[in-house]
């Protein structure tokens, strides 16, 4: 519970931190948990207190919290050039050797690569590159962008706008030109008596249906999660991008896919895109790409996008847009050290290793009454908690119930996160078979101890 002595960490933290994505009654209630360090898999709190992280911070500490080489990367980087721009024709060695390198291991024969600090920034970047793209091209009426309910892109103007989540509206957001097509959770949103063959069907008319209600020659992109992560781990139907990639083919719109949290390991392959067997015509990336050790993103182009931008900036001799740290030499240095442990050192193996289990006993845990359905992809998944398992009705919302279960968590030493109705667990690519065991062992405890209060 919060310590309210005016010099405690949690005092000071409330003095002068204003929060963002956090529930504050709980905040008010328990203090901010305030980390040290941390210790493979674990973070430790200015008490000493450990905690299991199985959230990997946010996503993005796929390689823990501790690892050497990750360290020695930024080290070494540091004292050979710490830092640069890439503007004005200059950029640093390891700037270019990452975009050699995000090249080799895309799913893309070739294809070019733009750095920003952040998801939200590539894919705010993708929509001025695609904006930019068509007004060159004599289509400036291409502007609109087709996401998800759900899906979640980021938090710039732009690519809060490409979120299909309810609280933007306090911003005023979306603005205007940017589609949310239904959410593709076949559970949630599957009618009664209707297939999730049927479901995925339906989800492909909606999307014919929208470009010609809206007109194809008026959509610049249709951007999508291979696996929609902060929408609650909601892995798509069934053939469901076999189903909407011939019909954004047919009407020449780029298929975009967001793999800020399924790329680089997360879903059990390098790329979400494999996962889910598609060819996207552009690639975001971020959190993994650099384990979480610098803040980076990138748009990764695939040949078509990357040709086409070529033309259109020759006809003003530049693209008028980047950041102070696009391509940071140290973030670079890092990101290829990160995609090195991912890809060739076994981290991507032991995803790969763990995944059986993980499944396993996130099966286990969904033989809770009020858990209604268990979901994910790799090292990446959800328990939805019910009030009624066989009607799926939801708990009432003033009771907080997924805030409850990973405030209580917290309590027993782990991290999860809540997210709607829904538990989010997604491990670092390093754990052991008995920190997985540990990890359910907790959220097995915390979920009956809840459910046993307002059930």
């Amino acid at each position: 519970m919060r310590d309210d002595s005016p010099n405690s960490w949690e005092a000071r933290a409330d003095r002068n931190s204003f929060y963002g994505f956090t529930d504050l009654p709980s905040i008010e209630a328990r203090g901010t948990v305030v980390v040290t360090h941390g210790e493979g898999p674990y973070v430790v709190d200015v008490h000493g207190k450990r905690y299991l992280d199985a959230n990997s911070g946010l996503w993005n500490m796929v390689a823990g919290f501790d690892h050497p080489a990750m360290a020695e990367a930024a080290k070494a980087q540091y004292d050979r050039f710490p830092g640069y721009h890439a503007f004005f024709g200059r950029m640093s060695d390891q700037t270019v050797m990452l975009s050699e390198k995000l090249v080799e291991v895309s799913p893309f024969e070739r294809g070019k690569v733009f750095y920003t600090n952040s998801g939200s920034e590539a894919n705010d970047t993708l929509v001025k590159m695609l904006w930019f793209l068509n007004r060159a091209e004599g289509k400036p009426e291409r502007t609109k962008i087709l996401t998800r309910i759900n899906g979640y892109h980021g938090v710039t103007v732009v690519s809060a706008s490409m979120t299909g989540k309810p609280y933007n509206s306090v911003f005023g957001l979306p603005l205007p030109g940017f589609l949310h097509l239904t959410c593709p959770h076949y559970w949630r949103n599957g009618e009664d008596g209707e297939t999730e063959a049927e479901f995925t069907a339906r989800m492909a008319r909606e999307l014919e249906d929208t470009i010609a209600r809206e007109g194809a020659d008026t959509i610049a992109a249709f951007v999508a999660e291979p696996v929609m992560g902060a929408g609650g781990v909601i892995p798509p139907s069934e053939g469901y991008f076999q189903a909407i990639q011939p019909i954004l083919q047919k009407h020449g719109i780029p298929l975009v896919s967001d793999e800020v949290i399924c790329g680089f390991g997360r879903t059990g392959n390098a790329w979400g895109c494999q996962t889910y067997d598609f060819m996207p015509d552009a690639i975001i990336s971020s959190k993994a790409l650099t384990a979480g050790y610098f803040p980076m993103g990138a748009v990764i182009l695939g040949p078509e996008l990357a040709d086409r931008m070529d033309a259109a900036v020759a006809e003003i001799e530049e693209f008028p847009h980047g950041f102070t740290a696009s391509g940071h030499p140290v973030g670079c240095a890092i990101a290829l050290r990160a995609i090195d442990l991912v890809l060739n050192e076994g981290l991507l193996d032991n995803v790969r290793a763990l995944t059986p289990r993980f499944e396993a006993g996130l099966a286990e845990l969904a033989q809770n009454p009020n858990i209604g359905e268990w979901r994910g992809k790799g090292l990446m998944g959800a328990l939805e908690a019910v009030k009624d398992k066989a009607t799926k009705t939801p708990f009432p919302g003033d009771l907080s119930v997924s805030e409850r279960i990973a405030n209580t968590c917290t309590d027993h030493g782990l991290i999860c996160r809540p997210l709607g109705q829904s538990i989010v667990l997604c491990p670092p690519f390093i754990m052991t078979d008995a920190q997985m065991d540990e990890m359910f062992d907790k959220l097995d405890r915390a979920l009956k101890q809840v459910f046993a209060e307002v059930a």
